[in-house]
């Protein structure tokens, strides 16, 4: 008789872990995943590369739109791709609701890299604050520049032409982390974003991502390969105002993340 014949049940699977795959289906992700980044490289590039020329001679207002629209349609495309393989698993019909929602900051906290892809590929009205090292990027940089995203090189100007950018009806995606969160559930956030929602007028919307892998989270190299497939869930959070203390609006949001979002697991 074996142990759970005999009512004892086994121990439960630790935080994280994965059944056992078998050999056939362990080779079947390992091509999955190189193809998928071949994806993505190769969708980049066809992108960057005319946005570059395209946004020397397109005037800025309509290619911004156009660059908006081509990015999102570019991620979404690449998700696509994901899901279709079995790679990744996630519903984003949350993100939704904030289709037709003009002139507000989403501010979700920032477990891998994957998460700007996430959210810009339901929403086609996006302006979002890069690392200033992307501009340079053969992959990125065309697509960004065309799409009037802004580097995080310069605070005082970045603070001035996303909040122009918010009050023109644009939705402003900041992670206000800074970067990747390095102790879960979140680390400290910067004040920037509640400055621009501040200087703009509008409201901050929380949206809460959790990922059950590390794959691109701080020092994940592309190239790595995690174990697959990938499992994301992402929500909408509270949407509130920025009073005259924008240190307060940090500190609601930095609540809320830490109020929803698991903790990190006992070492």
């Amino acid at each position: 008789m074996t142990k759970t014949e005999a009512g004892v049940q086994p121990a439960p699977a630790r935080p994280g872990q994965r059944p056992a795959q078998g050999w056939w289906l362990a080779a079947y992700y390992r091509v999955a995943f190189y193809v998928c980044v071949l994806v993505w490289l190769l969708s980049c590039l066809a992108w960057s590369l005319p946005a570059s020329l395209l946004v020397r001679i397109v005037p800025r207002r309509p290619g911004e739109r156009i660059g908006q629209f081509m990015i999102m349609a570019g991620f979404r495309w690449f998700l696509f791709v994901m899901r279709a393989t079995g790679v990744l698993r996630v519903d984003l019909s949350a993100l939704d609701a904030l289709r037709q929602d003009g002139g507000i900051v989403i501010a979700p906290n920032h477990p891998t890299m994957l998460d700007a892809v996430l959210i810009i590929s339901r929403l086609p009205r996006v302006v979002c604050i890069t690392k200033a090292s992307l501009w340079g990027s053969w992959t990125l940089g065309g697509g960004i520049r065309m799409a009037g995203y802004m580097p995080n090189d310069a605070p005082l100007p970045m603070i001035r032409r996303a909040a122009d950018a918010v009050r023109g009806g644009s939705q402003l995606l900041i992670f206000p982390e800074g970067s990747r969160t390095g102790r879960k559930p979140v680390d400290r956030l910067h004040r920037s974003f509640a400055l621009m929602a501040r200087a703009a007028g509008a409201p901050v919307q929380a949206v809460l991502i959790e990922a059950d892998s590390p794959y691109l989270s701080r020092g994940w190299p592309l190239f790595r390969r995690p174990v697959l497939p990938l499992v994301y869930r992402v929500r909408l959070g509270e949407r509130f105002e920025v009073g005259a203390d924008a240190d307060a609006g940090v500190a609601r949001l930095e609540q809320h993340f830490r109020s929803e979002l698991p903790q990190a697991p006992p070492a």
